[in-house]
């Protein structure tokens, strides 16, 4: 499901996924640098966040070894960040996540127009 988002000039379209393998899938379907982030649930049916992350970054695609890929799970022991970076994933956040946190990360890794 795609969601379009406008507030306040910043723009951002919103591709939501149900579980691992749609976030996979979607990321497939993608054209190459058409997204520009991932927020990955960790706990999620199907596939967790560590495998469909570990996935993405294992596709032939220039943009699956550099896409920002943003852990977004209640865990936050060093063991679960540990794993997260182990996987591929750029950030860890934890939740309930801070708006203003989410932000200062997705302005981080922004290209153009989010």
């Amino acid at each position: 499901m795609r969601t379009y988002y406008d507030r306040g000039g910043d723009k951002a379209v919103v591709e939501v996924a149900r579980d691992g393998l749609q976030v996979v899938e979607a990321f497939k379907n993608s054209r190459e640098g058409e997204l520009e982030a991932i927020l990955m649930d960790i706990m999620m049916p199907n596939m967790d966040g560590i495998e469909a992350t570990k996935t993405i970054r294992s596709l032939d695609r220039a943009d699956a070894k550099s896409i920002p890929i943003i852990a977004m799970t209640a865990n936050a022991f060093v063991e679960d960040m540990r794993k997260t970076k182990e996987a591929g994933m750029n950030e860890h956040l934890t939740k309930p996540v801070d708006g203003e946190k989410l932000l200062q990360v997705l302005y981080r890794y922004k290209k153009t127009g989010l």
